[in-house]
């Protein structure tokens, strides 16, 4: 008894075994591939004078990229592009510290401890190593300089927290402003384009950001009709189901969440009486 006791005290005071991270390069279409990262992604473009990379995602994700360009047949990092600046995709940067490092002029001054060599306005064209490569900001809505990244001739477009194919948006919309994120997906939605790289989840096409807008679009219609009829949030998670998008990645965990997050927002901004 002595020794299963001791046992057991062991195994509870023993530090958890960290889980170890999902890491992948993959390919997108022509020179154009996505670094995963666990749930998040990096755009990589592989050219002529080296990668332009779209978001470092932290230190360690720098790191293994680093060694690990050899697959894309590229030596090292001469470009970073920031899409914005949240924590979960803006760390790690001093991974590539020679790297160009670009962002939007409205971006913090530094950028987890990265310091921008290069601002750029509400649109820039770039051209390095035989690709172009555009860069549009979709103005306020999820952060304030939300940058895409287009690259041609590929015609694949980096959209990052906005939106992502068939899949719901994050949790209860924390710190957005929802009236400019529909903005946003309006702005997205002009750009031209073929392929919908996302910062989270699959890759798709223009067409899913269509979808992504419906999903929007039907949520906030649904919740608000619900308010205004004198239901409970708790009621509203009960009975708006949203059965068209229950295949759709994180339903299950965050359909309640974006609910509550519709409702928080259309309260606030004064649009239920």
């Amino acid at each position: 008894m002595r020794l299963l006791f001791s046992v057991l005290i062991v195994a509870l005071t023993a530090p958890a075994v960290a889980q170890e991270v999902k890491r992948s390069i993959e390919p997108v279409a022509g020179d154009v591939y996505l670094m995963r990262n666990d749930f998040h992604n990096s755009l990589l473009v592989a050219t002529e004078d080296g990668v332009v990379r779209v978001d470092p995602i932290n230190a360690e994700a720098g790191e293994w990229l680093n060694a690990n360009l050899g697959e894309i047949g590229q030596e090292k990092v001469t470009h970073l592009i920031y899409s914005h600046s949240h924590g979960d995709h803006a760390s790690g940067g001093a991974a590539h510290p020679d790297a160009e490092v670009i962002a939007h002029e409205d971006a913090p001054e530094t950028i987890h401890g990265v310091t921008p060599d290069t601002r750029v306005g509400d649109t820039h064209t770039l051209t390095i190593g035989g690709k172009t490569i555009e860069l549009v900001n979709l103005g306020a809505g999820h952060d304030n300089h939300m940058l895409v990244t287009i690259v041609r001739p590929e015609n694949v477009a980096f959209i990052v927290d906005v939106a992502a194919p068939k899949r719901l948006p994050f949790r209860d919309f924390p710190g957005a402003d929802i009236a400019g994120w529909f903005k946003q997906l309006e702005a997205a939605q002009a750009l031209d384009f073929e392929i919908f790289a996302p910062g989270h989840g699959a890759v798709g096409n223009k067409s899913d950001l269509d979808d992504a807008t419906d999903y929007m679009v039907e949520l906030q219609a649904a919740v608000l009709e619900g308010l205004e009829a004198g239901k409970s949030v708790d009621e509203l998670k009960a009975e708006i189901t949203l059965d068209a998008y229950k295949d759709w990645g994180q339903y299950e965990g965050w359909r309640e969440e974006n609910i509550t997050g519709m409702a928080r927002y259309l309260e606030e901004s004064g649009q239920v009486g």
